[in-house]
């Protein structure tokens, strides 16, 4: 019984193929409508992680908002004057009455509690109860400002140009909402000041409506591109967009299967399509050979089944090497992280399951004519390009030594770059230097505590402990020892609280502006306070019930991780320093932020190292060779060695875009190595004196001689070469257009894959020969 073959089905039966195509895309299509996004980066770990835990609890405990945006005014002269004070007022009241926002807790000027004492009585009220009406009122607010170091760093700067109003945000509120709900209410505002909106959820979901936004507008255009560019290769119309079908149809079955299964679009999902679109320029091998073949051949079907037998080796060990390099990270932890390894494997398999079927059903609508004229120019012996990449070839040919010496240089230089990385991860900067949002991080940063919200939460097993002079003592030093460090804007517990109430209770006397030196009076003042204080303000810092719990407020300068792995350092050093019997915890966004970046890099990581492991083992089984396997395994660990090397040398944090990208270098530039040794052993064994041709069973070679294996490079290099330089510039023009996105991980997205896919190209064509060269005796040893 003869054996079924998917290409000779679709060529003779191709309208059949074509129609089933598009029904099950349209069967996929009608997922869509479901759709749902989710850009909060806490949703990259499990419910069940140890840090979400952490912080679920910690925000119970004290009841804490998980969100908070921070509005800055400022006013180059000062903001205490009458006009912008009524300005904090007016635009208070406005935020007061946002859907989303937690309107009890907003503090500012006319909101935030102020503690005083009037004749021995300790008064505690809002900061502003109306605005200033003269210069002795504003006398007045300026000295309750700037004698109390609650609010100095906080809702007011040094200098007094700068002043803020803090927002949370109730639980599921949309930060970005909120944020332009804000920018409404100040734009009714005239006069000199300026605004300023930051905070984490205004970077994440600004960023995940900006995200995607980009990919509806970035991968037409990067469609299209591919389109013309095809074009211009191939000069056929109708293919060109046969080709563009291939991708968009893997694109919508994979998004589509992903909505079925009831998976929200994440950051990385939302990627898919721009790593979907890159593995499908594979394909273009099909057409390069197809058209040499039909030059040769004059019969278009016959040239279909043999440009299948010729590359289908090639092609479906490609699509496995990158399937199984994306379907490792399904054993990783992170969610999101498993979705989308399993999304880009099940799409790559689906584009392979396309190139033997749909592409072939489609070459068969395509008149002879056309094909004749598009076949003009693909002689190896004429034609510009297989000559310019024969001359590349050549040079590692006939130079292999100092090739491969140049290589090693570069190499090791390049490790040298990587070891000057830093793995770290931040949002804001996510966001061009410019942008509305970098901007104002960067002022309000410059001007207050920080815009960075983190925690260390101090616990004892002994029941009011924190109520005692030598807790409240060992707080405030560790906040002091904290506060040395240059990321950390300003922070805020129970103590200065406690300080605070002491000092006013004393008439001001700066002796006084310290730590009791009783429980009792300690106990007291703080039920004074909670007497006529917003039930947050006691809340925030201490669990009241049993006061074994004091949670210290961090503002850091930067969202860098890098900043909170600082604290916690700090925080060991003085624990190490000074021993009690309380154990220190971080917690808040902050904390999430470093926990989140360095589990999902490693995590990346990790998967990356194993899916290296696989891939050669895949090497290992398509070339029947340990050594070819090796010979093919070396530009891909330069390439990727290279880039990461340069990465280091710019300066650029290893963050979680250039993580992701990780896994689609490597299945590239294994793609390239795959065609080219493979399509070199055929021809090698084709030119061989005693005729044996290559199978899919058996690829042993005769010893062939030094002039047949550089005549069978440069072959290689001229023909199945011009397919993989046309892949590489195919991809790297299309996707040259997110060098000009306003977010820099799309920046980052298109510079890597623009140099990836032309230096394994060019990789591929002079180091390659280069090596089989200089180690043929190796190579060609029998076993």
């Amino acid at each position: 019984m003869r054996k079924f073959s998917l290409v000779e089905f679709s060529v003779n039966h191709p309208k059949l193929v074509v129609i089933l195509s598009i029904i099950i895309t349209l069967a996929f299509m009608t997922q869509f409508p479901k759709m749902k996004t989710d850009t909060n980066p806490k949703h990259m770990l499990p419910d069940t992680s140890d840090v979400r835990v952490w912080n679920d609890e910690v925000d119970k405990t004290f009841t804490l908002y998980e969100d908070m945006i921070v509005l800055g005014i400022v006013n180059e002269k000062s903001v205490l004057n009458k006009e912008t004070l009524g300005k904090v007022q007016r635009i208070t009241d406005e935020i007061l009455k946002i859907k989303g926002v937690a309107a009890r807790d907003v503090n500012s000027f006319p909101t935030i509690t102020n503690v005083t004492a009037e004749k021995g009585t300790l008064r505690v009220a809002p900061l502003m109860t109306e605005v200033p009406k003269n210069d002795k009122e504003i006398g007045q607010l300026r000295k309750m400002l700037l004698e109390n170091p609650l609010f100095i760093n906080r809702i007011i700067s040094k200098d007094e140009k700068t002043t803020a109003i803090y927002v949370p945000l109730e639980k599921g509120a949309n930060g970005k909402e909120v944020a332009d709900k804000i920018r409404e209410a100040v734009k009714k505002e005239k006069g000199d000041e300026k605004y300023y909106i930051a905070g984490d959820p205004v970077a994440r979901d600004t960023f995940g409506s900006d995200m995607f936004k980009l990919m509806a507008i970035f991968a037409p255009i990067a469609g299209m591109i591919m389109l013309l560019v095809r074009y211009l290769m191939f000069r056929d119309l109708f293919l060109s967009v046969a080709l563009m079908m291939d991708a968009m149809m893997s694109i919508v079955w994979s998004m589509g299967l992903l909505i079925a299964l009831g998976f929200p679009i994440h950051i990385m999902s939302s990627m898919a399509p721009v790593f979907l679109m890159a593995i499908a320029t594979d394909s273009i091998h099909i057409f390069n050979e197809f058209y040499f073949r039909y030059k040769e051949k004059r019969d278009k079907k016959a040239a279909i089944i043999e440009t299948m037998n010729a590359v289908g080796r090639p092609v479906r060990y490609t699509a496995l090497a990158t399937a199984a390099g994306f379907a490792v990270l399904l054993f990783m932890n992170i969610i999101p992280v498993k979705v989308f390894g399993g999304l880009i494997a099940f799409g790559t398999v689906m584009l392979r399951i396309l190139s033997f079927s749909f592409i072939p059903a489609m070459f068969m609508f395509v008149k002879e004519e056309k094909l004749d004229k598009a076949s003009e120019g693909e002689d190896i012996s004429s034609g510009r390009t297989s000559q310019f990449l024969k001359n590349l070839a050549s040079l590692g040919a006939h130079k292999p030594k100092t090739v491969v010496f140049a290589g090693v240089a570069l190499f090791v230089i390049a490790v040298f770059g990587i070891s000057k990385t830093v793995v770290n991860n931040n949002m804001v900067d996510w966001f061009k230097e410019k942008s509305d949002i970098r901007v104002a991080d960067s002022v309000m940063n410059k001007a207050l505590g920080g815009t960075s919200l983190g925690y260390i939460v101090a616990t004892s097993q002994e029941e009011n402990f924190i109520k005692t002079p030598e807790a409240m003592r060992y707080i405030d030093g560790l906040q002091r020892h904290i506060e040395k460090l240059s990321v950390v804007g300003k922070t805020t517990s129970v103590v200065d609280y406690v300080k605070r109430i002491n000092l006013v209770l004393h008439d001001d006397d700066p002796k006084y502006d310290s730590i009791p030196d009783s429980k009792a009076a300690i106990g007291q003042y703080l039920f004074l306070f909670s007497m006529s204080a917003k039930p947050a303000d006691l809340d925030n810092v201490i669990d009241d019930y049993q006061a074994a719990k004091a949670n210290i407020w961090l503002q850091l300068k930067t969202w860098d991780a890098q900043a909170m792995r600082d604290v916690i350092a700090a925080v060991n050093e003085y624990k190490k320093a000074n021993p009690m019997p309380m154990n220190l915890k971080p917690a808040g966004t902050a904390y999430f932020n470093l926990v989140w970046n360095e589990e999902v890099l490693w995590d990346m990581v990790i998967g990356f190292t194993i899916a290296l492991i696989v891939v050669f083992v895949i090497l290992r089984f398509n070339f029947h060779s340990f050594r070819w396997a090796f010979v093919g395994y070396v530009p891909l660990v330069f390439t990727i060695i290279l880039i990461y090397g340069v990465i280091g040398f710019m300066g650029k944090d290893f963050d979680m875009p250039i993580s992701v990208l990780s896994t689609l270098s490597l299945g590239m530039a294994v793609d390239f190595a795959i065609h080219f040794i493979s399509r070199f052993k055929q021809k090698l064994t084709e030119s061989s004196e005693s005729g044996v041709r290559s199978s899919e069973k058996s690829q042993k070679l005769p010893t062939p001689n030094s002039s047949l294996i550089t005549d069978a490079l440069l072959w290689t290099a001229a023909r199945p070469g011009k397919g993989i330089m046309r892949n590489a510039v195919l991809f790297a023009s299309a996707f040259s257009v997110m060098l000009f996105a306003p977010l820099t991980p799309y920046i980052t997205v298109g510079a890597f894959i623009v140099s990836m896919m032309l230096l394994s190209a060019v990789m591929t064509i002079i180091y390659l020969p280069a090596l089989i060269v200089l180690m043929k005796g190796w190579l060609f040893k029998e076993d």
